[in-house]
């Protein structure tokens, strides 16, 4: 038996409510996997204890009042001296929870996590932990792998004389909104194997938050099981999962954006759902929808600047050769909602709109605003064999998203690249060491 990986899900995107054993397949091949046990006997150590709101600790994505982590890939960061990191999780965590850890700019390292126990992640015993330089202090970072599962963060752990450090956020931001393409759904190692964690990470020197679940639609109505669309679910701290109703019922934490920077790119990647006909959403109420979503992200980052993709929707063969399935998904619609909102009419009288209060307001301004709004398409970045099985991005396929993505994003903005050898895909070293077969 394979060890445990978070996030399985049955086609047609419906979540199931518990965690699952399964595989990584590579071209139908299974891969090896061996995720170490790092679950610890706390009294078998002497710790320093910080707890979970610790100053020192810096929480990435999307995380609620108990500490509980929401959506795609959220993580913490902190530095420390010394080399003993551990933490100890709470009770909300899912039991089982797969999630990435890396220290500095080295590999990530796997660990299956237990709800309401300690894990030594760090100790001289692990790989690299006694390098030095360049990155001083040492740096820590945690991500939790899959959508539907979270951690909850009771208390971080150093050595007795050693401490937490804080680490200055990066200057750059970006948010990924979207649906299960967004979120990693059936990559490898699903939110650090998705395209928008691999465009965050790979620009380097970059905060990102990836609001992302599957199924989820953008117009505000039941779609493979969620309850509610991102139209409303982006205003709220917490996902659309049974287990966001399990922890806060029908009062969920609405995001505080004010507490919070405001994002510098917005990309929005939503609507396959929504054009499936399964979830019958017409093109009116999608565009209304996307619409309003973009309204609320210039309410509450006026600055922002966002970027719509286009959505793609798998390939069929025909005859000797693929074709992408066509039409793709509400182009016209798009682009007529893109060009109208980088209009001098809206842009000398704009509309936010607020998804907890469900009010649209009409700003008046003295000087016409800048188009905002950026149409990326995504015709021809993807080939047949860079979409599964289950009609989501393979690994390769994410990576190409995220490389051209970060391409405009260079020649739109002026946004360099930063990362500079530090590991963002795990386990996507493939070569043939063989020249002469």
């Amino acid at each position: 038996m394979l060890p445990s990986l978070s996030g399985l899900a049955a086609l047609g995107l419906a979540v199931f409510s518990s965690l699952v054993s399964g595989t990584i397949l590579q071209n139908g091949q299974v891969r090896e996997i061996n995720f170490p046990n790092t679950r610890t006997d706390p009294s078998a150590h002497t710790f320093k204890t910080y707890p979970a709101n610790a100053s020192e600790i810096s929480y990435k994505g999307r995380w609620d009042s108990k500490h509980v982590s929401w959506w795609s890939a959220p993580g913490i960061k902190f530095g420390y001296t010394g080399q003993t990191v551990a933490i100890t999780f709470g009770n909300l965590t899912s039991n089982g929870v797969l999630v990435g850890y890396r220290i500095a700019g080295l590999d990530w390292i796997f660990t299956n996590i237990t709800a309401g126990a300690t894990h030594l992640l760090v100790s001289p015993e692990t790989p690299g932990a006694t390098l030095t330089g360049p990155i001083n202090p040492w740096t820590f970072e945690l991500r939790v792998t899959n959508w539907a599962y979270g951690v909850q963060i009771k208390s971080v752990h150093v050595a007795p004389g050693e401490r937490l450090i804080k680490l200055p956020d990066y200057g750059r931001r970006i948010e990924v909104i979207g649906d299960s393409l967004s979120a990693g759904m059936y990559t490898s190692y699903e939110g650090l194997s998705s395209w928008a964690y691999g465009l965050g990470a790979g620009l380097g020197n970059t905060e990102y938050t990836v609001t992302g679940y599957p199924g989820i639609c953008a117009a505000d109505q039941d779609c493979w099981g969620n309850p509610r669309g991102q139209v409303h679910q982006w205003f709220y701290t917490s996902d659309t999962s049974s287990r966001a109703y399990e922890i806060h019922g029908d009062k969920a934490e609405p995001w505080d954006f004010a507490k919070h920077p405001a994002a510098d790119i917005v990309v929005i990647n939503i609507g396959t759902n929504d054009q499936n006909s399964h979830n019958n959403v017409s093109a009116a109420a999608y565009i209304d929808a996307l619409t309003k979503i973009i309204q609320g992200v210039h309410g509450k980052w006026p600055s922002a600047q966002v970027i719509v993709m286009s959505l793609w929707l798998g390939f069929y063969q025909s005859g000797n050769t693929y074709y992408p399935n066509a039409p793709d998904g509400f182009v016209r619609e798009i682009l007529d909602m893109v060009k109208g909102f980088n209009s001098d009419a809206y842009l000398s009288s704009p509309t936010i709109y607020d998804g907890v209060t469900k009010k649209s307001t009409k700003l008046r301004i003295k000087k016409k605003e800048k188009p905002f709004v950026h149409y990326f398409n995504t015709s021809g970045i993807l080939q047949h064999n860079d979409i599964g099985p289950q009609w989501h991005p393979t690994d390769v396929g994410a990576i190409k998203v995220a490389s051209h993505l970060q391409q405009f994003i260079q020649r739109t903005f002026g946004w360099e690249f930063y990362a500079t050898g530090p590991e963002v895909y795990h386990e996507t070293l493939y070569w043939n060491d063989e020249p002469n077969y």
